[in-house]
């Protein structure tokens, strides 16, 4: 509706009506033309008509939506099924050409625009999360481990003669094998172990450069977000290492937007030394789906060679998914989202140092890692391994998910090499442990359901241990844990079985 289908409204209904209707319309416009404007994330979330109404406005300025249009190409954004234009909201096209994701599209103006917002309100989420003096960053539709690839493969083109990646270990099979996909070889550098904290091994670092020689390196490869009792690399100090042996520096960021600390860090190291690209999750920091990440850098220039990099054109879905959660939240919604992350890791550590009293453990101080936290499982490796690994099993079935259990002394071969102590960061750590992290979404139901139902688990492994009979041995717990809607599913499924067996005579 434009201001002349306005005037003939008139004709038709009360101007007063059609007025109202019209300033109702402005709104929405008015909030449209200041993203337009300033390219930054709104500060107050729009209304859910705001956003479709705007997505709707750039789908029809795509060629697979014109009236009369007449498609004889390859690629005409035909759909077969109307289920999936309107999941899509009919912007079919994709992102960028096929010689650069970031290109614009003649067919598709609607699509590219899409794609310009999503990389400018990303840009500026990151700005305000940390990374102040952030240049450039887009939207790439591949996982953290993809994305990383991607920023190895662009630096290759740069430093022809490398063969090594310098890495602090992380127990994370797509960290590493997204090295080993550009081709690579990871130089693994083992952490040392600071009280309870595994920590960057700076001197091993610096040893590794000074043996192998530091125009073999294609970049150092270092970790923000990571499980306890592992914790963020030493970013400023290999910042600094980068920038005096010349060595290119990649960041894997994958959930430390939702952490000030990581984003800190990531400043820091951009301003005392070097960091060439970060790179981040879109599912866990914006509680998105699977399948987007965002690189991010201080360089334009180089970021641009990033997205150049990749291969043709690609989905529009992970920057839709993102920039609809940016403008429904607001910066406002999204800033509160972190306080009440950071505020809930405050007490799921207060309640997980109770637990762990409780039955004869204790929380293990990282206070480097601002988002996960490990407890000990001393006492139940006095009974065995396979003591250690059944709480993970027994918490898996009674629907605590994210939880880790990691015992002692397992071995991982990933693409050829073996890590001894996989899951723990170090060959041989000194405990088992069970990790839980506080990540953005979190409830306090989450952690106290999660504190009660660990709790029964542990009393009934030792109990088994002891040789009694478990007070918790159904993987669907207590009755009294148990949500209304689950109870009455547990009744019907029980009627049903009743059911059958009455018919079966």
């Amino acid at each position: 509706m434009n201001i002349q289908n306005f005037s003939l409204s008139e004709k038709l209904v009360s101007s007063s009506y059609v007025r109202q209707g019209l300033q109702a319309r402005r709104g929405h416009e008015q909030l449209v033309r200041v993203l337009l404007q300033q390219g930054k994330c709104p500060e107050e979330g729009w209304s859910e008509s705001t956003v479709e109404l705007f997505l709707n406005e750039l789908a029809v300025m795509d060629s697979n939506n014109f009236l009369g249009n007449c498609g004889v190409g390859e690629r005409e954004g035909r759909v077969a099924s109307g289920l999936v234009a309107k999941r899509h909201y009919r912007l079919i096209h994709g992102i960028g050409r096929s010689g650069d994701i970031a290109a614009v599209q003649p067919k598709a103006a609607g699509s590219s625009l899409l794609n310009k917002i999503t990389n400018s309100v990303v840009l500026d989420v990151l700005k305000f999360t940390g990374v102040r003096s952030v240049s450039s960053c887009f939207v790439v539709p591949m996982a953290t481990g993809m994305s990383l690839t991607l920023c190895f493969l662009t630096l290759r083109h740069r430093r022809p003669g490398a063969r090594f990646i310098l890495w602090p270990r992380i127990d994370q099979k797509s960290c590493f094998k997204s090295m080993l996909t550009a081709g690579f070889e990871p130089v693994v550098i083992e952490n040392v172990l600071e009280g309870d904290e595994l920590r960057t091994n700076l001197e091993e670092v610096e040893r590794k450069i000074e043996e192998l020689g530091a125009e073999n390196f294609l970049c150092v490869h270092s970790t923000t977000s990571c499980f306890a009792p592992r914790v963020p690399d030493r970013l400023e100090e290999l910042a600094v290492l980068c920038a005096k042996h010349d060595i290119p520096h990649i960041v894997n960021n994958a959930y430390g937007m939702q952490s000030s600390k990581c984003m800190h860090l990531i400043q820091q190291g951009a301003r005392v030394g070097r960091i060439d690209a970060f790179v981040q999750s879109l599912d866990k920091n914006f509680m998105v789906p699977v399948g987007g990440a965002i690189i991010a850098g201080f360089d334009e220039n180089f970021i641009k060679e990033i997205s150049k990099m990749y291969p043709g054109r690609a989905s529009a879905s992970p920057s839709l998914d993102v920039l609809i959660t940016l403008l429904t939240l607001g910066a406002n919604g999204y800033k509160k989202l972190l306080a009440e992350r950071k505020e809930l890791y405050g007490h799921l550590a207060q309640e997980l140092s109770a637990l762990a009293e409780r039955h004869g453990e204790r929380l293990l101080h990282t206070p480097h890692n601002p988002i996960s936290l490990a407890m000990s499982l001393n006492r139940l490796q006095t009974h065995g391994t396979a003591a250690v690994t059944q709480l993970g099993s027994m918490l898996f079935t009674r629907q605590v998910s994210g939880a880790r259990v990691v015992p002692l002394g397992v071995e991982q071969t990933v693409s050829g090499h073996t890590f001894r102590g996989f899951m723990s960061h170090a060959d041989a750590y000194p405990c088992p442990y069970l990790n839980a992290a506080s990540a953005i979404g979190i409830t306090r139901d989450d952690i106290t359901l999660c504190i009660k139902r660990l709790d029964k688990c542990l009393k009934s492994l030792s109990k088994e241990a002891c040789g009694e009979k478990s007070e918790s041995g159904s993987p669907a717990e207590d009755v009294d844990d148990l949500t209304v809607r689950e109870r009455r599913e547990l009744l019907m499924s029980g009627a049903s079985v009743l059911h059958l067996l009455l018919q079966r005579g």
